[in-house]
Parts: structure tokens; C-alpha cells; sequence
């Protein structure tokens, strides 16, 4: 694994005890919506901070997000990795990504793209669109 760079959207995490860099790339995330029937990401994004989200949508992200950051790996090797603390180690990469992806503000008020929260960069727009993101 590479440097992560977390003003790139970067995201780095171990699966399988191997390193790997994660990325939600604007390719990744049209991957997604066309993995996911179309729908587009902000839509599937009000939907993830009900906190609903399949399994099957999971590995969707997961594997976008490691094919966005350079990796060569396909979604069926993606539903078979092990993470450290199980589904909820996956869900918690899952939202780290997504956060990753889109600058949503961390815990203590910090961006973590360095640039506005989520919440500034959608003043006046409806909720914020990830788990655990600013309303």
C-alpha cells in the first residue's frame, strides 16, 4: 500500500492482513450506480444514513473503492475478505469511505478532505446524505 492521501479521498485499511489504499474515484462511484440499478449516489446516499444498507451493497462499495484506489480485485474476492472486527469493521470502512469520498466533517468538527464539511457544501440542501454525517 501506497501513501494514502486523504485530500485525494484516500482511504488506507486491512483486509486479509493485507494493506490495501482505498478510493470512491468519480469512476468508482458510477460503478456503483450501475452496480446498484441506476439509482444515483446521492440517492443511495440518503438511503445509507438511515442506516440501511445490504451486505451485497457493502462489497459493491468495498470493491469500487479498492478498484478507485489501484487495486485489481473483483467483488466476489471482495465478499470473501476478512476484516478485523467483522461486519461491523465493514460497515465502519464502508462509512469511512464514504466520508473519505465526500469531506463529510469527522468527529471534533475537522473536514477530512481539508476543505468544507458536508454540511457547509450542502447548506440549505435536505439531511446530509451518510451515517454518522452532519444534519
Amino acid at each position: 500500500m501506497s501513501m494514502v492521501n486523504r485530500h485525494r479521498g484516500e482511504l488506507g485499511a486491512t483486509l486479509d492482513g493485507q494493506p490495501y489504499t482505498l478510493c470512491l474515484t468519480l469512476g468508482a462511484l458510477a460503478e456503483i450506480e450501475a452496480q446498484l440499478g441506476g439509482v444515483d449516489i446521492l440517492s443511495l446516499a440518503q438511503r445509507f444514513e438511515g442506516g440501511r444498507i445490504t451486505a451485497g451493497e457493502a462489497i459493491c462499495i468495498l470493491g469500487a473503492g479498492l478498484r478507485g484506489g489501484g487495486n485489481q480485485i473483483t467483488d466476489s474476492q471482495v465478499a470473501q475478505m476478512q476484516i478485523e472486527g467483522g461486519v461491523p469493521g465493514y460497515l465502519r470502512l464502508v462509512i469511512d469511505l464514504l466520508h473519505a469520498a465526500f469531506g463529510v466533517t469527522e468527529p471534533g468538527g475537522a473536514s477530512s478532505s481539508g476543505g468544507p464539511s458536508f454540511a457547509e457544501a450542502t447548506e440549505g440542501r435536505p439531511n446530509a446524505p451518510f451515517p454518522g454525517g452532519a444534519q
